[in-house]
């Protein structure tokens, strides 16, 4: 496969939900050693500033989200139930949250096991929170520009349902028809 350059960080200092949906069709690389890792984003879900609900920077600038206050175009990665990592791209400027939820992604280089979910994701490129804060550029973990996207569908977020009418946002967005989706889009 042929390698491109990795997205600059200006890709990713724009409102978060452009970045959101331009992420789709991107190639997601992560090297360890050797080994190039890659597949194609499928799907994303956006988290957008201190007054939306389900991202965790609704707390503030402090804890596990502080990273997404500071530059964009760095990985924001966390753990969930204790066991599963998510990685996220951080948008925005400077002092103002947001980042991108990968949700989807369909193998194209040497990944093994399932992509369809952030966990699992994370788990077949071995991203943990080690990667947390640093920049997305080589030489461990970034994105380059993939082929165009046809069509992007949109909806509501995935298992924020306690952000109420923010879990309500179509802010969830993904390649019609792929089969690395995480989850069949709700038919509410």
């Amino acid at each position: 496969m042929p390698v491109a350059a990795p997205l600059a960080r200006e890709f990713y200092e724009r409102e978060t939900l452009a970045v959101a949906q331009a992420l789709l069709g991107t190639i997601l690389v992560r090297q360890i050693g050797a080994e190039r890792r890659a597949g194609r984003v499928v799907e994303t879900e956006a988290y957008v500033g201190a007054d939306d609900l389900a991202c965790h920077a609704r707390t503030g600038p402090g804890g596990r989200a502080s990273v997404m206050y500071g530059p964009a175009g760095v990985a924001y990665v966390y753990l969930i139930y204790g066991m599963h990592h998510c990685l996220n791209a951080v948008t925005e400027r400077d002092g103002h949250p947001g980042a991108v939820l990968i949700r989807g992604l369909e193998p194209i280089e040497g990944i093994v096991g399932r992509t369809d979910g952030p966990g699992r994701i994370c788990k077949a490129l071995e991203i943990d929170r080690r990667l947390n804060g640093l920049p997305l550029a080589p030489p461990e973990l970034w994105f380059e520009a993939g082929r165009p996207v046809e069509a992007v569908a949109s909806g509501r977020r995935i298992g924020v349902d306690y952000a109420g009418e923010w879990a309500e946002r179509p802010w969830r967005f993904w390649i019609p028809g792929s089969r690395w989706v995480s989850r069949e889009p709700s038919r509410r």
